[in-house]
């Protein structure tokens, strides 16, 4: 899509989806090993309901009280049939009761001072500092893969439970990837592949030559698909909750991992709750019912009011009529001119604006130094206030009408008609022809998508994808619809005010 945020060709992630993955040779010492009787091999196909890392994984219920938690008499693990492994309630559970609570020492969590002066930590702590803070679960996930390497890890009975593969992205073929069919997705599921492949390089250099008792992975080899495997481990089932108190009374968010907890599934009508105390160090994690739960209900947790590009990469699901989905575009003035002129508006111009209306585009941050160019569509807002703000002062032609308005009152699309009716059906009817444009960039149609939806023998990774990308095409349907009634309205107000 050339006028949708851009992405480079993805012949990395296709040889990142087919790689082989060997986190189960031994490397120290240069002597042979056989594979760890408590490992398999991970894998780098996307699944939606994939098995557990073993076999037979200890019951993470009976660990979890042992271990000083709590968890609700009511609640057990089950085969969900939308979801996979979850967490149901067998008899009715009032509002406001406990469900399952964790002693601070059961989440999974890394600290820079937890290693003290252990050689191996040294090590797996220069490895973190490599990884850059947006790929924050690469972070945890180092961790993680130190503890799933090591015989007798305290939380080997959770690790255990954890899938062996994900449905995220970075594990799709080639072709699925591709039938995407998104470029912002795509230069993100490319992104992150990128640094799995130079990151594996880095693991492997910073590891080679060690002493048994500095190697942070037991002597295991690390490879990109088992840095994927734990990096996506963590993006789908971490939460970033409450750290250390600071002395201004803050608190440093921390990722961790929250066995039992972290199989509760999503909604955005959630039956229960995360409660967490003012100090970590004290106060146990808590999952309180939100509602009365009924007798065989999942148990389902928010895990944010996000779009479907951040569910599907780091989640590896896609949510059916998600109303904070959204399509991301680049403003670009030759763009918005072709869309302009498409809707009927004569001599717009968004590729040369006067000098005021480019003063209003550099405080929207749309022109001038560093612009952050990239705007949405869709999601409770329809449209990005910037670029609704923008819209309404290029469409319009009096400067001092304009200026005497806020930027907050030009960006909200609440505020009905600020700078007229006239000016307002352009600029809606301007968005309304960049939805068009938008869905032309897709090759194929939602029709076609539902057929290909239906053919046998179908993997799971190119289900996901076609969903993903049908659920983007009714996202820009759907800002269509509502734009087109707000048209109408408009023009209907103005017909019997022009009556009156």
């Amino acid at each position: 899509m050339s006028n949708l945020i851009s992405s480079s060709t993805p012949t990395k992630m296709a040889s990142m989806a087919i790689r082989g993955c060997s986190f189960i040779s031994s490397t120290a010492n240069n002597k042979p090993s056989s594979s760890l009787t408590l490992f398999r091999r991970l894998s780098c196909s996307a699944s939606l309901y994939p098995a557990r890392l073993v076999r037979h994984p200890p019951d993470l219920i009976k660990w979890v009280r042992t271990q000083g938690g709590f968890v609700h008499p009511s609640v057990r693990i089950s085969e969900l049939d939308s979801y996979g492994l979850g967490l149901v309630v067998s008899h009715e559970i009032p509002k406001g009761s406990d469900l399952i609570a964790l002693p601070d020492h059961i989440p999974l969590k890394f600290g820079e001072s937890d290693g003290g002066d252990d050689a191996s930590f040294s090590v797996l702590l220069n490895l973190v500092r490599h990884v850059p803070e947006e790929l924050w679960a690469m972070k945890l996930g180092l961790k993680l893969l130190q503890e799933r390497a090591q015989l007798g890890s305290y939380w080997w009975p959770y690790i255990s439970n954890l899938p062996e593969a994900y449905s995220v992205p970075i594990f799709f073929s080639g072709e699925d990837i591709k039938n995407l069919q998104y470029a912002p997705l795509l230069y993100q599921v490319n992104k992150r592949c990128r640094f799995l492949l130079d990151f594996e390089k880095e693991v492997k250099s910073s590891l080679k030559n060690l002493k048994p008792d500095e190697h942070p992975f037991e002597g295991k080899d690390v490879d990109a698909s088992s840095l994927g495997w734990a990096m996506s481990a963590v993006s789908s089932r971490a939460f970033r909750l409450h750290g250390k108190k600071l002395e201004d009374g803050t608190h440093i968010d921390v990722p961790m991992m929250l066995p039992l907890i972290d199989m509760c599934n999503h909604s955005f009508n959630p039956n229960a709750k995360i409660v967490q105390g003012q100090d970590i160090e004290k106060e146990k994690m808590l999952v309180v019912a939100a509602t009365e739960i009924k007798r065989d209900e999942p148990l389902a947790l928010n895990y944010g009011c996000l779009n479907n590009d951040l569910f599907l990469l780091d989640y590896g699901f896609v949510i059916p009529s998600n109303p904070y989905d959204c399509i991301e575009l680049k403003y670009d003035g030759a763009l918005l001119d072709a869309a302009s002129m498409a809707a009927g508006v004569s001599s717009p111009n968004f590729s040369s604006p006067a000098p005021w209306q480019q003063d209003i585009l550099s405080k929207l941050n749309l022109a001038g130094e560093d612009p952050l160019l990239k705007v949405s569509l869709g999601g409770p807002e329809l449209v990005e206030g910037r670029l609704l703000a923008a819209l309404r002062a290029i469409l319009a032609s009096d400067m001092e009408m304009v200026q005497k308005h806020n930027l907050n009152k030009l960006k909200s699309l609440s505020v009905e008609a600020p700078l007229g009716i006239s000016n307002e059906v352009a600029a809606l009817r301007t968005v309304i022809a960049l939805c068009v444009i938008a869905l032309g960039h897709f090759p194929t149609k939602i029709m076609e998508d539902e057929t290909a939806l239906k053919q046998e023998g179908i993997s799971d990774s190119a289900k996901l994808a076609i969903q993903f990308r049908i659920q983007k095409k009714l996202a820009i349907i759907d800002v269509m619809r509502g734009l087109t009634r707000r048209v109408k309205l408009l023009l209907s107000n103005e017909s019997i005010a022009s009556q009156s």
